[in-house]
């Protein structure tokens, strides 16, 4: 007796998506940005070889998020820093951490309608990490 098993299929690529399918995922990495980088980043992990409109907009997204991520760090180290210098009136610093939230905030909602509606979004302050 041979035990002979099928040949197993080699894995597909998966389908490109539609151009609704696209702007959604797209918009989809501008709100994700809401809790943080990790929703752009697996966004654009997981589309960004099946939709050029979402491995855009999600590299765009992902490079803000990763730039708010930046600046909450080093405003809270800066804070920690001069708070320790100045005996605690440095500390007064870590109150422009929420301003950031904020700020990142509205500016992934508006990134949102734009993809959307497919256009294309920019952050008006962003460190391009990702090409």
């Amino acid at each position: 007796m041979t035990d002979q098993t099928p040949p197993s299929a080699a894995p597909q690529p998966a389908a490109p998506l539609t151009e609704a399918e696209d702007r959604q995922w797209a918009s989809f990495a501008h709100l994700g940005g809401v809790l943080g980088f990790l929703p752009s980043l697996i966004i654009w992990l997981v589309f960004k070889d099946r939709g050029s409109f979402t491995n855009t907009e999600a590299k765009e997204a992902l490079n803000f998020q990763i730039t708010v991520t930046i600046a909450y760090i080093a405003l809270n180290i800066l804070g920690v820093i001069i708070g320790a210098v100045t005996f605690g009136l440095g500390g007064l610093i870590t109150f422009l951490v929420p301003l950031v939230w904020i700020a990142a905030v509205i500016f992934s909602i508006l990134g949102f309608v734009k993809a959307k509606d497919g256009i294309n979004y920019r952050y008006p302050v962003s460190i391009r990490l990702i090409k």
